[in-house]
């Protein structure tokens, strides 16, 4: 299987993508992971990146493309893989598209975990985490036995500045921007599946699960 997994920031792809690593056998490729090892191995690709990285500027799309063919050509991809974080354009969706055309291969399915704005603020605004011993909480969904203190360590939990409504919003409008182009780039192709990412985490991996069966 070879998928594109796409989502708002909140909608629980690190979860899911764990999960469909796990049942399909396939690695689950995050961009991030990608630069951070290109990086720490000092590879030719790493250290281009990480000259534009350190002065604050975007890593160029060429760059991050060779660096994900790169790890596309690997052994424990052969059988396929869930791209997390790529692409993030349509000029990269089409570079992709050619590197499988190479190969005479090509993509299974762009998956769209699909969670409304509000939902996602309310998910994320809500979270509080525990500075010392790492366990997490929410508001509404899952709170601490005393609203303020960490059950586990006593320690007084916080709202982390990724999660405050302005960070949250911002982060969604971003999203809806860059990544719209690229939904519908898929849907024109016949490649997008979606799935309601509001429901319960083993419901939403239940449905993701018959989609990608489906494609088989």
């Amino acid at each position: 299987m070879k998928i594109v997994l796409l989502g708002p920031p909140g909608a629980g792809k690190g979860t899911q993508a764990k999960s469909i690593s796990n049942k399909y056998s396939i690695p689950h490729i995050s961009t991030g992971d990608i630069f951070r090892k290109n990086i720490s191995e000092n590879t030719s690709l790493g250290i281009e990146a990480k000259s534009y990285m350190d002065k604050g500027q975007l890593v160029p799309d060429e760059v991050t493309i060779n660096m994900v063919k790169d790890r596309l050509s690997q052994d424990d991809c052969k059988e396929g893989y869930l791209l997390d974080g790529f692409p993030r354009t349509v000029a990269q969706a089409e570079a992709l598209d050619s590197f499988l055309k190479e190969r005479n291969e090509e993509l299974d399915t762009a998956l769209a975990i699909e969670v409304p704005n509000e939902f996602i603020l309310e998910r994320m605004t809500g979270r509080r985490v525990c500075p010392s011993c790492g366990a997490s909480y929410h508001i509404k969904f899952n709170p601490p036995a005393d609203s303020k203190k960490c059950d586990l360590c006593g320690t007084e939990v916080i709202q982390r500045k990724d999660d405050t409504e302005e960070t949250v919003k911002e982060r969604l409008e971003v999203y809806g921007r860059e990544t719209q182009p690229l939904i519908d780039y898929y849907a024109d192709k016949n490649k997008l599946s979606t799935v309601d990412g509001t429901k319960a985490i083993i419901e939403v991996f239940r449905g993701i699960c018959e989609i990608l069966e489906n494609k088989k």
